[in-house]
């Protein structure tokens, strides 16, 4: 297999430092997280003060109260995307090893656990502030793209969740055991799909484009649900269509099940990603037909 793009040389790691006889790291993932929530408060800061985008009675929330919604975010999203990948993806093995639940800073995220995380605590912090649920959903889900793309960025760097092999101009030659080993091909020359980048571009910044563009020249804020709606939808319907060239988790692949599929009848099916993706394209496209018929 000829690739014509090698991984750059890039290292998962800001900068490190020995401390106490430790060493302390600043990894680029975590910085895109820190960064995606940065950007976040200020899309958001921005929006809501400017009333004439949201409906007659004005802004769901004030500015000030931000600060609290978004330590109820962090926590949403820590403990729903490690519960999300510990129930979807290996719920075996961490039934057998529950003290690993725990254990975050080894890795194991999944988007979907942390997207019920941040609706879970948006619904609570909008019933305990008294602020309109839908709302507070547009308010939110309009801030996150950023946040994906930093984040998917920051995967291609780790080289992590890579895509199927591909003889592709621009598949990229992944470093690690893992990443080479493609039946057929001498270790070192295996190309894949960047898949990374693939989220990056469809949820980072065509999702986020679209949503800035009903937010400041549609008024969709004024429409509550149908920014939240159209994040769902357009999210649900990205990964999807990624999961088609994404490498599947290692525990779905097998020797009769070569794609990975989590669920598939006679060779075809569905990957765990797509399975998880229908609801969401279901209930975002059941939010912005609501928003569309509200007067």
């Amino acid at each position: 297999m000829q690739a014509v793009l090698n991984f750059p040389d890039l290292s998962p790691e800001l900068f490190s430092i020995s401390l106490f006889g430790m060493e302390f790291a600043l990894r680029w993932y975590a910085l895109a997280y820190i960064a995606g929530i940065l950007i976040a408060w200020r899309l958001a800061v921005v929006a809501l003060r400017r009333p004439a985008l949201w409906p007659a009675d004005g802004p769901p929330m004030k500015p000030n109260q931000l600060e609290d919604l978004v330590t109820w975010i962090i926590l949403g999203v820590i403990l729903g995307g490690r519960l999300g990948f510990v129930l979807f993806y290996q719920p075996g093995y961490y039934l057998s090893h529950p003290l690993e639940i725990v254990k975050v800073w080894q890795g194991g995220m999944a988007f979907h656990g942390g997207l019920l995380g941040v609706i879970l605590a948006s619904y609570l912090f909008a019933r305990r502030h008294r602020i309109p649920a839908l709302s507070l959903g547009d308010l939110v889900a309009y801030t996150v793209p950023p946040g994906l793309l930093l984040g998917r960025l920051a995967n291609f760097v780790n080289a992590e969740l890579w895509g199927r092999p591909s003889e592709l101009p621009w598949a990229v030659i992944f470093p690690g055991f893992a990443a080479q080993d493609c039946p057929g091909v001498v270790a070192g020359m295996c190309a894949r799909h960047p898949s990374q980048l693939y989220e990056a571009a469809l949820e980072g910044v065509l999702l986020g484009a679209l949503l800035l563009w009903l937010v400041y020249r549609r008024g969709a804020f004024q429409k509550p649900g149908l920014i939240v709606g159209t994040f769902l939808a357009g999210y649900g319907a990205s990964r999807f269509i990624v999961e088609f060239f994404r490498q599947p988790d290692a525990q779905f692949v097998s020797p009769g099940n070569p794609l990975g599929l989590a669920w598939h009848v006679g060779g075809y099916g569905l990957t765990m990603g797509q399975i998880l993706s229908l609801p969401m394209i279901a209930l975002g496209l059941w939010l912005v037909l609501r928003a569309g018929r509200a007067k």
